[in-house]
């Protein structure tokens, strides 16, 4: 069987877990929440004003408020959702995983039809094909500098879309092989308005690729694991690869072995276990950014090479700036969509707490021994020449510090606090797994332009 092959029949396995199917929904809602916060985001507009012109016909809804053609608004609430960086992170697809998933299944979706079920299943087998897309390259192709979101976020969600659709097992491999030649995307790009763009470039890739699948079109069946195939070209450690006796044995949904992780702050997830551990000092030892004469942060190589603005110029700048986000956090104590606004940008980048702020990686040889992902690790010297440091694995929202009921509306809120009745479409939300069709997207779509 061919990898495709594999992927296709792992991920049309129903999953029934209660835990997986609860993680599932509120991936989703965390997507939805920015998909409504980044629809005025200039990225979004962009690619609205570059497409919606010409590809309006079609009935599929935009964040916006209009409704399009299934390709455009793929593209343009993808773009939405990853616009202000604040939507979850997914380590096996070292992608955003959500925001091309969630954009895309709601390209396709009739949303008088579709219930809430369809969707969390069509989300489930999406994310195990990002999983196991991933697993076959590894880490070493987010570090060399590919854009997970947009090379495996496009393969692995032209599943979920096949899912929706309804598409056969042998139908859905050939969406993934199709997928295959869409994947693009590099790192380079972070801090700039085409980066959000990646995501909705691959929601719209995932839904050509399976309407192609469905129309007939052809592909190489092992593109994933043969000559010139994906991995041979996007795999940095070339030892790597898929075993699909191992893939089909492979106990439990990712959703609950790796999970999800929402984001707690509204900007690169690589500065996130710098200011949680930041956050968690200052609440045991009672500092305040008055008394800080230093910060040192030690991140993995990919990391820092995500983190290229140490004087951020505008919003986008801002949110790759380990500097900019360490002094917010320790001026604020938090973070908010607030610190991420052009105006905030301009009152706030000089702010002499970032010079005092250094950013170290660790070195090839440590990241090549390390049996695990290393720890990010903040240095905290204050004036009286007290020295206070943290080490953290694991940030707020991954399975091992996850979110709490006050987090994730606490977020919504942030997001779609402009919502006509923001609470109560929240409320519904809750319910998506028993509601027979998606018309409460609809009217949160609706509300979110009115």
């Amino acid at each position: 069987m061919t990898v495709a092959g594999a992927i296709a029949q792992i991920c049309a396995r129903p999953v029934t877990s209660a835990k997986a199917r609860l993680l599932a929904r509120d991936a989703i809602i965390d997507t939805l929440a920015c998909m409504v916060a980044g629809r005025e985001d200039v990225s979004t507009k962009t690619v609205f004003e570059a497409f919606a012109p010409t590809g309006s016909a079609g009935e599929a809804l935009l964040v916006t408020g209009e409704t399009s053609s299934p390709i455009v608004a793929a593209l343009v609430n993808g773009t939405a959702a990853h616009a202000l960086d604040y939507d979850d992170n997914f380590l096996p697809g070292m992608s955003h995983a959500s925001a091309v998933i969630v954009p895309a299944m709601l390209a396709v979706a009739d949303f008088g039809k579709i219930s809430g079920a369809q969707l969390i299943d069509a989300y489930l087998a999406g994310l195990q094909a990002q999983a196991l897309i991933g697993d076959g390259v590894g880490q070493a192709h987010y570090t060399a500098g590919w854009h997970g979101t947009s090379t495996i976020g496009s393969v692995g969600t032209a599943v979920a879309v096949a899912h929706m659709l309804g598409l056969d097992e042998e139908t859905t491999a050939r969406a993934i092989t199709i997928a295959v030649s869409y994947a693009s995307g590099t790192k380079g790009q972070f801090g700039t308005l085409i980066k959000p763009f990646h995501a909705g470039m691959a929601a719209r890739n995932a839904v050509e690729a399976a309407l192609l699948a469905k129309a007939g079109m052809q592909a190489r069946p092992d593109i994933l694991e043969g000559a010139q195939g994906f991995h041979s070209l996007f795999a940095g450690d070339q030892r790597r690869g898929w075993k699909t006796d191992a893939m089909a044995e492979a106990a439990g949904h990712i959703i609950e072995t790796a999970g999800v992780m929402p984001k707690k702050h509204p900007c690169c997830g690589s500065t996130h276990l710098i200011v949680d551990g930041l956050l968690d000092l200052m609440r045991e030892h009672d500092f305040t950014a008055e008394d800080v004469e230093s910060v040192e942060a030690l991140v993995g190589i990919a990391n820092y090479r995500n983190l290229t603005y140490p004087q951020p110029v505008d919003e986008m700048q801002a949110r790759f700036s380990m500097h900019y986000c360490v002094a917010r956090a320790l001026r604020a104590g938090h973070l908010s969509l607030a610190d991420f606004t052009p105006q905030a940008v301009q009152r706030y980048a000089d702010d002499p707490l970032l010079s005092r702020v250094t950013m170290l990686s660790y070195s090839a040889d440590e990241e090549r021994v390390a049996q695990d992902k290393l720890p990010h690790i903040a240095t905290v010297k204050l004036h009286n020449g007290r020295v206070r440091t943290v080490s953290r694995n694991y940030a707020v929202g991954s399975l091992q510090e996850p979110f709490t009921g006050a987090d994730r509306f606490g977020k919504f809120m942030d997001c779609c606090g402009t919502l006509n009745n923001a609470d109560s479409v929240y409320e519904s939300l809750l319910a998506l797994d028993g509601t027979k069709n998606l018309k409460t997207l609809k009217l949160m779509f609706s509300s979110a332009t009115s």
